[in-house]
């Protein structure tokens, strides 16, 4: 049997990240049901760091995290982890409130925060509709970083092995059980691994895993959500284009790769599995670029969806579960995984250890008691 001090459920950005911080207080081992990391929702997503999404939480989580992104410690990729990608949030006419409490949240938080003209946004991007009907006002956030998910997600498994880790890859978990303190975890394979404290980062499986453990479920919902890659305009420059999302949660639109990357912003409820694009959500996305922009999208290059896992207040949860011992929840990312990732494997390593809490993540304005499981319950 294969022991550890800790068995790390789930290989994504909140699994690696925690495992690679807990790795330097003990033996680690990772267990991961797919045939690579990240598969699932750390795979699928925007990949970008900024502060319209989420709640104050999640913000204060996103504003401590910038500066891994920024210095990351020595052993990650030698490309940057992350680069300056403006963030532009748009609002029509009844969307205006909704986009003045957005600034104001994000200000909380940052000083980079502008308001911008229809001239400024059409400077940013010249294709986007503005005036009476279409786009009247928008806020610009210069802190805007497109991140490196695939340089994060190795990096993290690379600071697991080189302390002495292990990332296990094809090794879904099918049994738990705990005798005298020590978790007993049983893979589809039949093997056996043991550990005192186990981390249930299975996204949005997390519950399927806490159920496995006898632990009360944090009622974590899956949602859909459905992205489209489309070519440009021939011989359009879309390289320094920014990500731009709609005040409310109706579209978003970014670079990638040459090509660019559309989302409705749809949240549809979905049972925990490998998530695939529906029809009508792929011709919605394509509707929304037409409808924001004057841009057209005559073919798809490529469609995916992903999920997004959320708790009832849609903050992050980290925290060993009060009705079992040694087992620790670290669950509900929603969208904000990769942007919160190092301070979420802050918080893990502080409260699984005992060390203080990230001061940092205080002055910020976050306890533990904001993402400690008994407050679902």
């Amino acid at each position: 049997m294969k022991t550890a001090d800790f068995i790390v459920i789930g290989g994504g950005i909140a699994g690696l990240s925690a495992a690679a911080r807990l790795a330097s207080h003990g033996k680690v081992v990772v267990c991961e049901a797919e045939n690579a990391v990240g598969y699932h929702s750390s795979g699928r997503s925007a990949t970008y760091y900024h502060f319209g999404i989420g709640n104050n939480p999640v913000r204060a989580m996103t504003s401590y995290s910038r500066a891994f992104f920024e210095d990351p410690p020595e052993g990650f990729a030698d490309r940057p982890l992350c680069r300056p990608t403006p963030a532009l949030f748009i609002a029509r006419e009844d969307m205006v409130d909704t986009l003045n409490a957005l600034e104001a949240d994000m200000r909380r938080f940052t000083d980079t925060i502008t308001r911008a003209t229809e001239a400024d946004m059409r400077a940013l991007l010249p294709v986007l509709k503005v005036g009476d009907g279409a786009i009247v006002t928008g806020v610009i956030d210069s802190s805007g970083r497109r991140l490196d998910a695939d340089g994060l997600l190795q990096g993290f498994a690379k600071q697991v092995k080189i302390q002495g880790g292990e990332v296990l890859t094809d090794h879904s978990v099918a049994g738990l059980t705990c005798q005298n303190g020590v978790w007993e975890v049983t893979t589809q394979r039949g093997e056996k691994l043991a550990a005192p404290i186990i981390i249930n980062a299975a996204g949005a499986w997390a519950d399927k895993i806490g159920a496995l453990a006898g632990a009360h479920p944090l009622g974590l919902h899956p949602k859909r959500r459905t992205v489209i890659l489309f070519d440009p305009p021939e011989g359009e420059d879309i390289a320094n284009w920014p990500f731009v999302k709609t005040a409310v949660d109706d579209f978003y639109m970014i670079p990638e790769s040459g090509r660019l990357l559309a989302s409705p912003v749809d949240e549809i409820d979905s049972e925990p599995t490998d998530a695939q694009p529906e029809d009508y959500d792929v011709a919605l996305a394509a509707w929304k670029v037409e409808d924001y922009t004057t841009l057209t999208v005559p073919r798809i290059g490529h469609r995916w969806a992903g999920l997004r896992s959320f708790v009832a207040d849609r903050v992050p949860t980290a925290g060993f579960a009060p009705d079992v011992e040694g087992f620790f929840w670290l669950a509900g990312q929603g969208g904000y995984g990769l942007q919160t990732a190092p301070a979420m494997a802050d918080i893990v390593a502080s409260l699984i250890t005992g060390s203080p809490w990230p001061h940092h993540l205080e002055t910020l304005g976050l306890t533990r008691n904001q993402i400690a499981p008994e407050r679902l319950f």
